[in-house]
């Protein structure tokens, strides 16, 4: 899938993909992650529509199975934490200063433009139009690179 087929795609179904996801969930925020995932993981795999169904039909089965996995995960981590017992001490307020470190370092390693768009996603709350406003490039720019560096953070956090 080409660069600007793939645009014209994000252009098109955002909203509809978007506005499914906030009707399912009724979170914004998650809503606007989800369908950049949806849009990301469709541009990264080249996933092939086969024409069995509408294109924004088929974009939104993708979101749907992304927001029930979400569930899932969200499902079993309030599992985890009722089991688990939090302690609120002082070793727990270390290992969360470690952990901070451990994020900020690796965003201190990381190569632009991935550092920046990053933090003004997570730190200054901006939506991906704003962020593409800001380097002069797409909206569908700053959703790609985005999630290219939460996956390059991902995968510095997992080294480390």
């Amino acid at each position: 899938m080409d660069n600007e087929l793939c645009e014209k795609l994000y252009r098109t179904y955002y909203l509809r993909v978007y506005s499914y996801l906030l009707s399912l969930s009724g979170n914004p925020s998650l809503s606007e992650e989800l369908t950049a995932e949806t849009f990301y993981r469709v541009f990264k795999t080249k996933a092939s529509f086969k024409g069995e169904a509408a294109i924004g039909t088929w974009l939104c089965a993708i979101a749907k199975n992304l927001y029930f996995d979400e569930v899932k995960k969200r499902g079993r981590q309030e599992e985890l934490k009722d089991e688990i017992e939090v302690d609120s001490g002082p070793e727990s307020d270390i290992l969360e200063k470690e952990t901070s470190l451990r994020i900020h370092t690796a965003l201190h390693e990381m190569e632009e433009p991935y550092k920046e768009v990053f933090e003004l996603r997570t730190f200054g709350d901006l939506g991906f139009a704003e962020i593409g406003a800001i380097f002069k490039k797409t909206e569908s720019w700053a959703l790609v690179t985005y999630h290219r560096a939460r996956l390059k953070l991902q995968e510095r956090m997992g080294k480390s």
